[in-house]
């Protein structure tokens, strides 16, 4: 009977040797992108599509078009359904004779309440920040979050508030961003897409399904440490 082979530890960055967590997208170290691959249907179409075209929006694409034609289907039933409805022989619109209907009730008098004055001038709170807005990392404060991508600096941080409005839009909640260099619990020179706050690792884990399931499958808990 032969002996199963122990576990190796972690994997480590095929350039310097520094390991990493599962599905961590770039080493912290010397920010190379990882080999690693998600599998399943939308790692899958993600990788076909950076074959063929240069920019890849992010995993949401695929369940936000998968909405859109189930959307599309839904209202062609909907327009086939009423288009037959109309042609039936019983069908009666707005625009057909009928007899003239009379009553003998007389409408009931119309009366107009009068406004109340208003009882309180206490100043209303602002308004909320629009929904599509990415948040900042609160301000010397330490804590855990869900990363769910790290993008070079390099590109800009323009390309890093599109990713962010992007998972915002795929429903992923509380979507920030960190400039990596401003922290010393990261590595310098990334711009680093976050979703949440939470005063405990298990609470940032609990979040990280909740990622995953928006599209984001490389997504990690990660302690943030001004």
């Amino acid at each position: 009977m032969s002996t199963p082979p122990r576990d190796s530890g972690p994997p480590a960055c095929p350039r310097c040797g520094t390991p990493y967590a599962p599905n961590q997208e770039y080493c912290l170290e010397c920010g190379l992108r990882l080999p690693a691959e998600a599998r399943g249907v939308v790692p899958t179409l993600g990788r076909a599509w950076r074959r063929r075209v240069a920019w890849y929006p992010g995993d949401w694409i695929w369940p936000s078009l998968l909405a859109l034609v189930i959307a599309a289907l839904a209202g062609l039933g909907a327009g086939a359904f009423v288009s037959h409805d109309t042609s039936g022989a019983q069908y009666v619109d707005r625009t057909s004779p009928v007899g003239k209907v009379s009553s003998t009730i007389a409408p009931p008098e119309t009366t107009t309440a009068a406004t109340p004055p208003p009882t309180s001038t206490a100043t209303q709170p602002p308004p909320p920040a629009a929904a599509g807005t990415p948040k900042d990392w609160p301000t010397g404060q330490s804590g855990y979050t869900v990363i769910l991508q790290s993008l070079p600096t390099t590109n800009g941080r323009a390309f890093a508030i599109a990713q962010a409005r992007a998972a915002l839009h795929a429903g992923v909640p509380d979507v920030g961003i960190i400039d990596s260099s401003q922290y010393s619990s990261l590595h310098p020179g990334y711009y680093v897409l976050f979703s949440g706050v939470f005063h405990s690792f298990d609470d940032a884990s609990t979040a990280v399904t909740t990622a995953q399931s928006h599209g984001f499958q490389r997504a990690y808990a990660r302690r943030i440490t001004p």
